[in-house]
């Protein structure tokens, strides 16, 4: 193939992208080479929502050990077929009120950057989202076989912390970035209205 060639066939796969529809609730979403369904799925007795891959599963108990050695892995975990792009879900037994939601995300990134220095930090922030307040951050850092890209975020639900993640090799996050955000964007707790049935 010539250089023309290539610049073409480059110009028609960009033109191509650009009128993909790029919305997880819009239809099927190329991602990479493939397309994914993407479902409103619920958590945690149906209090928690949020648009993930419909083809996404939970990660099989002999994977999770290998993924998340630690004892206090995610609750749950929703992987692709070869677990190398996860969403993870995970209550952790502190006090939060949403007004301190920004002081804890920046302290995770505090501490997650001083344990680990050789980690490369991206875009962090706080911002409100289907009345929640969230606070997230953004990194890579090394593995055996290369790189991942991660998503941290808070939230505050039922007075504790909801952690969420997003993780990708980081060869493919800039396919996966901004539909993550959508996802995790899309995350509503359902609040019980006080003295209902």
């Amino acid at each position: 193939m010539s250089f023309m060639d290539e610049k073409i066939t480059q110009i028609l796969n960009e033109a191509e992208q650009s009128m993909v529809s790029r919305s997880i609730t819009d239809g099927p979403v190329k991602i990479g080479n493939r397309y994914y369904e993407f479902t409103m799925q619920s958590f945690y007795e149906d209090k928690v929502s949020l648009y993930l891959p419909a083809d996404f599963e939970e990660m099989p108990k002999e994977i999770r050990s290998i993924k998340y050695p630690y004892e206090q892995r995610p609750e749950i975990i929703r992987s692709d077929e070869s677990g190398a792009i996860n969403f993870t879900l995970n209550r952790i037994d502190h006090e939060l009120k949403d007004e301190m939601v920004a002081e804890l995300s920046a302290g995770m990134k505090t501490m997650i950057q001083k344990s680990n220095p050789s980690h490369v930090f991206y875009e962090s922030g706080v911002e409100t989202v289907n009345e929640k307040t969230f606070g997230y951050f953004e990194f890579k850092n090394m593995v055996i076989d290369g790189a991942l890209f991660n998503i941290m975020y808070f939230l505050e639900f039922e007075g504790k912390v909801l952690m969420g993640t997003f993780c990708c090799r980081y060869e493919d996050y800039l396919d996966w970035r901004d539909v993550a955000y959508q996802c995790i964007r899309s995350l509503t707790v359902h609040i019980e209205e006080e003295g209902g049935e």
